[in-house]
């Protein structure tokens, strides 16, 4: 009897140094993880759970990691074993999880998961959007077939995406190795900062787009930049970079470093008067801008105060001067408790967006939707497969006057399981 008494305290010996020398590690995970270093964080979770330590608040931790750099797959296996500890998840993590199953073509257990998240979430926009599209697989079926994907001819083994078009070149951000040994990364993914290339296109669409180059060397910083529009006479852009202008660099309040949109003028051949937008802040990210036709409105993503999710679409009006109205948050029509990003709006007033709130294969899809006369929106579709997959899908980019032009992003994995977006040409298929 004393030896099993003796046995027993030693297995509960051993588990509480377990525990404490876990202790550390979970520790040092947790600040990278409040420091939005996910990448980091996520190494030190992979080598604790694999010595089979279990804990619910790490589990959610290491789902997230893994969620918000759309590892989907990954994080489907980390909620999957957090539900097993505990099925009483806060609404957000039932939705996330329900995300990751799409994304790994588990249709059924991610509907039932679903209806856990309208039970317990019944007024949330997503939930309404289920119950009342509980179809919508049907529906994406019936919108695809309607185009064919394939390789731009101008990614690299880097992530490759935002594009937007200036006379024949195709303009886009781009995270590929410039050859520098000291490349900075960022620290959420651990990936490189983009810079602007431009690739020439042709007018033969079957003809090969020209090799990609640096589009500006006034444009490029040490941080982000991406997803640029022009107007029509070539002479400005509106863009996305990190906040970081004149050679400095602006934290919020949290030190992280926000996303803005700037302008540029083209003066001699080159970019300059690089400015931000009045409406921009160093507390919460403005990005990925689009015009209107007539280029009296501006549409973009943010986070601001007055959003109801991670990120909405807004509007603001471009005066005749130059100056900017307020922005407008184009309401719950478009915008979800979830992520609305990537606007394009056409000549024929159709705005396509990306978004994972509204009902889709998995993680963003592209949807599009007709502006009104009365700047209203109507008839939401999501554009359906193979445009869409059950990664992540954004950034439309359509010529209406030849259609020959559509291209978009879509995720992808490297070789070496590295997650990466590549840059799509899409050309209309006849039904």
């Amino acid at each position: 009897m004393r030896k099993q008494v003796l046995f027993i305290l030693v297995l509960v010996n051993l588990g509480m140094i377990n525990a404490y020398s876990q202790s550390g590690s979970l520790k040092k995970a947790g600040k990278k993880y409040d420091n939005y270093a996910y990448i980091d964080a996520i190494k030190i979770y992979e080598t604790i759970a694999a010595k089979g330590y279990k804990d619910e608040k790490m589990f959610q931790k290491l789902g997230n990691s893994y969620y918000f750099n759309s590892e989907f797959d990954k994080a489907e296996a980390a909620y999957t074993e957090l539900f097993n500890m505990n099925p009483n998840q806060n609404q957000e993590y039932i939705f996330r999880y329900a995300q990751s199953l799409k994304s790994v073509g588990k249709y059924t257990e991610a509907d039932a998961m679903m209806t856990k998240f309208n039970e317990k979430a019944g007024t949330d926009k997503r939930a309404i959007l289920f119950v009342d599209n509980r179809n919508y697989l049907d529906v994406i079926k019936t919108n695809s077939k309607r185009f064919y994907i394939e390789d731009a001819g101008i990614n690299s083994e880097y992530s490759d995406y935002g594009s937007s078009m200036i006379g024949n070149q195709l303009i886009f951000a781009t995270a590929r190795d410039t050859g520098n040994f000291a490349k900075r990364r960022h620290k959420w993914n651990n990936k490189a900062f983009t810079n602007l290339y431009g690739a020439e296109v042709q007018q033969d669409f079957d003809a090969a787009l020209g090799k990609p180059k640096k589009f500006s060397s006034t444009l490029n910083t040490k941080f982000h930049e991406s997803t640029p529009v022009f107007t029509k006479d070539g002479k400005t852009m509106y863009f996305t970079r990190n906040n970081y202008n004149k050679g400095k660099e602006r934290h919020d309040r949290y030190m992280v470093i926000r996303l803005k949109i700037f302008k540029a003028t083209l003066e001699d051949g080159k970019w300059t008067n690089i400015t931000e937008l009045p409406f921009d802040s160093d507390e919460y990210n403005t990005a990925h801008p689009t015009l209107s036709a007539d280029e009296k409105t501006m549409y973009f993503a943010s986070d601001m105060p007055g959003s109801y999710g991670d990120s909405d679409l807004y509007k603001v009006e471009i005066n005749d001067d130059g100056s900017f109205g307020a922005p407008t948050n184009l309401g719950t029509t478009i915008n979800t408790p979830g992520k609305e990003t990537f606007p394009y709006v056409t000549d024929e007033n159709e705005l396509y967006f990306a978004s994972d709130g509204h009902p889709g294969l998995g993680g963003l899809d592209v949807f599009v939707t007709k502006i009104k006369k009365d700047g209203f929106f109507s008839n939401i579709q999501n554009l359906g497969q193979p445009l869409n997959s059950r990664k992540d899908d954004f950034a439309f980019l359509i010529d209406t006057k030849t259609s020959d032009w559509i291209f978009h992003i879509q995720s992808r994995w490297w070789k070496r399981l590295r997650r990466y977006l590549q840059i799509h040409r899409v050309t209309k298929t006849k039904l």
